[in-house]
């Protein structure tokens, strides 16, 4: 089947090179035609079709197609039967005209080379009227095109009719850009919109300005449209959140280009437009870098980022090698993941080395083998398992991954002399409720153990909820809604702390060019948010109405989960640092004695690998989780905790 398309195809481009080449060489004809017509009545002499050859026609039809010939092979060189003349534009206006001088001097030539006359006057004017007659005849389509559109915004039969938000540059070039593609076979650009009133009853590319960003609910229902394409790369955090969701209440497709630090060449191309999301209507205020800051302890260095292929440590990734490191390796025990971010990074950044190494933090040998053979500079640790009711019914897995993989990529990272070692933590560490948010608060404990007893700069950053990521409510909620519903909360009250992956990695690199060792960063997440509102407003992004096409069940809190969350205990509260950078600040680091820690952990790990009770072992360590205290014995209290 596929072969036969492509037959098709081919016997369709040929057929139409043929038809073009036989159009053409009527209108040279038809030109020199004009053209001795044109001589003969300046020279008020009676009109013959013939050159100055001596007074013997019979060499005139020879002649005229040598001439024909000569036109044609200069137009075949010029590529003028490989364009799309339905989205033709300047490039190919001038290779017309290239064309034709260059004809009209290969006719010249051959003239005086065969028959001693040079015929320029015949030429010239023969070259002017066949320039344009190849203008109507490539152009003609698109220009009446063009004017149809511009009194009409109905779209052709069979085509989509599409909204353009923005209609200053970056609009006019994505355009151009659909109508050159194979989109533009089935979609018509009906109108722009546009705040600016400079641009009001305005036209780019032939096309109206036919309102502001407020009008698009109304335009959308007067003229039919489908979709809507937002055309503006500049537009702020909070005004980009806007539009989308005047966008999203249309029930229209909607696309955006990305924002102008995304874009790889300035200009979006068509494999840069993507759907538009539910993260672009949640606001999130914009992340002000120290990229200086940042650039210093990046740049050229060696970078390993553990959980490489997961939704944050493939976003922390793309930030990092803006920053140009020598080398930026990927490590991960999934592989398909990993390898799409890997051919990613190298489409978007060909200089760049990346590298992909695939193994688990749970592998002491492979992580000193790693470590050994790349000697990085930094490490960004980000593989865990995050997933709070699965590590409830599996316990002992936290443990060895969360705990002893974290233990694991701190004794390797140290031993081959990584200068800064930067952790991701979460706000379940703070007075947790759960086994997941116990074994992280273990793990900041760790890299401040190892931040005072190493040479290596640690640091701990914390943070909440991550929109979009893996595991997160927002994918869960969208599979819930595509199979009709009920989306599931698990209670009406329930709260959490939300921000965007390229926010939380901006910051996470923000705080580890702080690099104070033994921190714990903890990140401005903004106001919490009520997990019934954001339930709703995704129904709605979708063109529901919540509670009456798609149902909101409550089914209770699951083993573990808090109502809200915290991103500071009440010790880290009273004593919390500001930092340079207004969105990031400091917890007050526990003092450990590293004796009675070193004990407890180990009893941690043992009970972890024969499947005890963990729970009880990590009260041991955190005393501030909130276990069933009743069922644990008094000599497990966390004596490990100094008082300062």
């Amino acid at each position: 089947m596929e072969k036969l398309k492509q037959n098709g195809a081919r016997r369709e481009r040929w057929t139409r090179i043929v038809l073009l080449v036989m159009s053409d060489m009527l209108l040279i004809f038809i030109s020199l035609i004009i053209a001795s017509w044109l001589q003969a009545a300046v020279a008020r002499v009676e009109y013959q079709f013939m050159f100055t050859l001596g007074g013997h026609p019979q060499f005139l039809l020879w002649q005229v197609g040598l001439f024909i010939l000569i036109y044609i092979v200069a137009f075949y060189f010029m590529q003028l039967y490989s364009s799309i003349w339905s989205s033709s534009g300047l490039d190919e206006a001038v290779r017309v005209v290239v064309a034709v001088g260059a004809g009209g001097a290969g006719c010249l030539f051959v003239n005086f080379l065969f028959f001693g006359n040079m015929a320029k006057t015949l030429l010239v004017l023969s070259g002017i009227m066949l320039v344009l007659m190849l203008f109507a005849s490539r152009f003609g389509y698109r220009v009446t095109r063009g004017l149809l559109q511009s009194f009409s915004s109905r779209a052709p039969r069979g085509k989509k009719a599409m909204l353009v938000v923005g209609a200053g540059f970056f609009g006019a070039y994505v355009k151009s850009q659909i109508e050159q593609s194979e989109e533009g076979r089935h979609t018509y650009i009906a109108m722009f919109v546009d705040d600016d009133p400079a641009k009001a009853n305005m036209r780019v590319g032939g096309v109206r300005v036919r309102g502001t960003i407020a009008d698009i609910p109304k335009l959308v229902l007067q003229h039919n449209i489908t979709e809507i394409l937002i055309a503006i790369p500049s537009l702020s955090e909070r005004r980009m959140a806007e539009v989308a969701e005047i966008c999203s209440s249309t029930k229209c497709h909607v696309r955006t280009v990305p924002r102008l630090g995304e874009l790889e060449t300035g200009k979006p191309t068509m494999q840069d437009i993507r759907e538009m999301n539910i993260t672009d209507i949640l606001f999130r205020p914009e992340v002000e870098l120290d990229e200086k800051g940042i650039r210093d302890y990046i740049s050229h260095k060696t970078v390993l980022i553990t959980g490489g292929g997961g939704s944050i440590g493939s976003e922390i990734a793309r930030q990092v090698a803006k920053f140009v490191p020598a080398t930026l390796i990927l490590f991960d025990n999934y592989e398909n993941t990993t390898y799409e971010l890997f051919c990613e990074l190298k489409r978007r950044y060909p200089w760049l080395n990346v590298v992909v190494q695939v193994g688990s933090v749970r592998d002491e040998a492979r992580l000193a083998q790693l470590m050994s053979e790349w000697k990085p500079d930094l490490v960004v640790h980000t593989a865990a398992h995050k997933h709070v009711p699965l590590m409830e019914e599996s316990p002992a897995e936290a443990v060895k991954n969360n705990v002893q993989g974290t233990l694991n990529v701190l004794q390797a990272a140290s031993e081959s002399g990584v200068q800064r070692f930067v952790q991701l933590s979460t706000d379940k560490a703070v007075n947790p409720t759960n086994v997941m948010g116990a074994s992280k608060r273990v793990t900041e404990l760790l890299v401040q153990d190892f931040a005072a007893s190493t040479a290596m700069k640690c640091m701990t950053v914390r943070f909440g909820n991550v929109l979009g990521s893996q595991g997160s409510v927002i994918p869960l909620f969208e599979r819930q809604i595509k199979a009709g519903g009920p989306v599931l909360v698990t209670h009406p009250e329930i709260t959490r702390y939300f921000m965007t992956i390229p926010e939380a990695a901006q910051l996470v690199l923000q705080a580890g060019a702080m690099g104070d060792s033994g921190a714990i960063y903890v990140l401005d997440m903004g106001q919490p948010v009520r997990i019934m509102d954001l339930a709703e407003k995704v129904i709605r992004f979708y063109g529901y109405e919540p509670h009456k096409d798609i149902s909101i069940e409550i089914t209770g809190l699951r083993a573990g989960e808090k109502m809200y969350e915290e991103l500071l205990m009440d010790e880290e509260a009273d004593q919390m640092q500001t930092t340079a950078h207004g969105r990031i600040f400091r917890a007050h680091s526990a003092i450990i004695d590293r004796d009675h820690f070193s004990e407890k952990l180990e009893t941690l790990f043992a009970v972890g690998r024969q499947g005890g009770d963990v729970r009880k072992a990590f009260y041991a360590l955190v005393p501030n989780y909130r276990y069933i205290r009743s069922e644990v014995p008094d000599e497990l209290d966390g004596a490990y905790m100094k008082t300062p």
